[in-house]
């Protein structure tokens, strides 16, 4: 093991998505649109072996999955102030963290997109997330155009900078939602991804983000009346998927009276530091 590195991974809010399962969990993935925060999920490798998250003992399984694939042992210490399980992409941001610190600290030789195809794959297998992976190695407000790991993904973006907003209400059970019948939902992400892909702006971004979550039925209460909060001071909000969170473009949160916290749009994405 040569010297310590650390790996910095944006947090990644999706809007809208739609679920393409594969047996090669490389090609499997998702398809939507997001975006990628300053705020996020900073990992470092350190000598011994097990998991440490925000100083506590923890598992990530996408995590132990990179280690696996990368034929590695080491302690891997996790730290973020973004709420977990609320929508923000922790588990995949982890899972890039690991690979591309364990990629400097081990000398592995390998591509991005080979780390990036890594962690996709790990994140995937693991059932935390479909799409998360390649969203924060991107940065911006990415478009996911094909699923699946860099190789076999397309991906695009909406051109935007800025602050976001956010407040979140607390958890969804992703892999829950993920092994049920997600037909319904695909539909609707896939009417999402239309509509952007027509007019790739950031108005679009959030009308599409908006009318996903109602179509696939995952608005709860609280979330549904913090959307209509923002509406009624004339901001633009959407539910981060999946978690109980609600975000905005700008300060809608806060014009509607919600103590929610503030960052911006990220626009590189994960890298080493």
């Amino acid at each position: 093991m040569s010297q310590p590195s650390s790996a910095f991974v944006p947090g990644h809010m999706t809007g809208f998505f739609s679920a393409h399962p594969d047996d090669d969990p490389t090609k499997a993935g998702s398809r939507g649109a997001g975006v990628t925060i300053s705020e996020g999920v900073a990992v470092r490798l350190e000598a011994g072996d097990g998991l440490e998250l925000n100083g506590e003992p923890a598992t990530i399984e996408a995590v132990d999955r990179v280690l696996d694939a990368l034929r590695v042992t080491a302690h891997v210490v996790v730290e973020t102030d973004l709420p977990l399980g609320a929508g923000f992409g922790v588990s995949g941001a982890a899972a890039l963290g690991t690979a591309l610190a364990t990629n400097a600290v081990f000398d592995r030789e390998l591509s991005e997109n080979e780390l990036v195809t890594v962690a996709h794959g790990a994140e995937v297998q693991a059932g935390t997330g479909l799409g998360d992976v390649v969203a924060q190695a991107r940065g911006g407000v990415p478009v996911r155009l094909e699923p699946g790991a860099p190789a076999h993904g397309a991906m695009d973006g909406v051109p935007a900078l800025g602050s976001v907003e956010y407040v979140s209400f607390g958890e969804l059970q992703t892999e829950e939602i993920l092994s049920s019948d997600t037909t319904e939902l695909t539909a609707a992400g896939q009417r999402g991804l239309a509509s952007l892909v027509e007019a790739p702006t950031v108005e679009t971004f959030m009308t599409a983000s908006r009318r996903f979550a109602r179509e696939a039925e995952l608005l709860t209460p609280k979330v549904r009346e913090a959307i209509e909060d923002v509406s009624a001071v004339g901001g633009e909000a959407a539910m981060a998927m999946l978690g109980e969170t609600v975000f905005t473009l700008g300060t809608g949160l806060s014009d509607a009276g919600y103590d929610a916290e503030r960052c911006e749009i990220c626009l590189s994405g994960a890298h080493v530091e």
